[in-house]
């Protein structure tokens, strides 16, 4: 099983970061503005880069809603949340190139996917975290893990 790295952050900023980046994704979706799906892969991408603790809109709330309001804070897989980070900011990528360069219409159809993808794992059902927790023990099943003799 590979290395668990865990990170102590603020509840409120995980939610935080969490919906905001989902509801960019879908206002981006509903008035079809490509600007907020780049500002959505540049968070994403910072935060993968910078790490979940150091992330824009982790640093954002912590800066300023958690001064007055202190949340619990709760315990993460660094390298898990890198990875969602970095798979985020791929499919948001993969939503831009055609958005300017392929096909608007299949880039919009993307954007779809991934804002349901992104509000999935805003409720606390992040395939992408599933995906690595799955990498990182060998398999996710019998079939796939592989067996320690």
């Amino acid at each position: 099983m590979k290395e668990c790295r865990p990170v102590s952050v603020s509840k409120g900023a995980f939610v935080f970061c969490k919906w905001t980046v989902a509801i960019i994704i879908w206002v981006a979706l509903i008035f079809r503005l490509k600007w907020m799906i780049v500002l959505s892969f540049a968070i994403l991408a910072l935060s993968a880069i910078l790490k979940i603790e150091r992330a824009p809109l982790i640093f954002l709330y912590t800066q300023t809603v958690d001064r007055i309001f202190k949340s619990s804070k709760e315990i993460l897989d660094e390298c898990g949340m890198q990875f969602a980070h970095t798979m985020g900011s791929i499919l948001t990528l993969i939503c831009l190139l055609f958005l300017y360069f392929i096909n608007e219409k299949i880039g919009w159809i993307l954007v779809f996917i991934v804002a349901i993808a992104k509000t999935a794992g805003a409720m606390g059902f992040c395939t992408a975290l599933k995906l690595y927790g799955c990498m990182a023990s060998g398999g996710c099943c019998r079939l796939t893990r592989k067996e320690n003799d």
